[in-house]
């Protein structure tokens, strides 16, 4: 997927050639995450990936900063295009970066355990859920380095 290189929005805009717009953003819509609005569009990036093709997806427009959840939204992004569009749905292969033996999106999640949730058709609120105890647990641990 293109996440808007090569336009004059990145990472505002996300899509590829095969994604249908309006259905793809109706989709995202559909989760009603905080802070956040998707817009169905076209565009055409001039390089990077998909470089001269029209890709269809959505504009991603942040309405409340305060409220807005940009990593649970990226999941939802990449997990609508897997689920609506599997056959032609694609991980990056290696490498990424100096990484040559890790999948791209599990550097940069930090696990593979996002990319597995999406394979086996986990729900965005179990994939959610699976934060919980692991997020407290890191802030009661960063506590202690809090200087103000």
């Amino acid at each position: 997927m293109s996440e808007g290189r090569g336009t004059t929005r990145p990472f505002e805009l996300i899509g590829a050639p095969y994604i249908d717009a309006d259905s793809y953003a109706e989709a995202l819509s559909k989760f009603d995450l905080p802070g956040v609005a998707f817009r169905s569009c076209v565009f055409v990036p001039t390089f990077q990936k998909h470089a001269g093709k029209a890709c269809g997806g959505a504009q991603i427009h942040v309405l409340d900063r305060a409220t807005f959840k940009p990593a649970l939204t990226g999941i939802a992004i990449v997990k609508t295009a897997y689920d609506m569009y599997t056959d032609d749905f694609k991980w990056k292969d290696p490498p990424y970066e100096y990484e040559y033996d890790r999948n791209p999106f599990d550097l940069i999640a930090g696990t593979s355990k996002v990319r597995e949730a999406i394979e086996c058709g986990d729900s965005l609120a179990s994939i959610a859920e699976s934060w919980i105890e692991p997020l407290a647990n890191f802030n009661q641990l960063r506590k202690e380095f809090l200087l103000y």
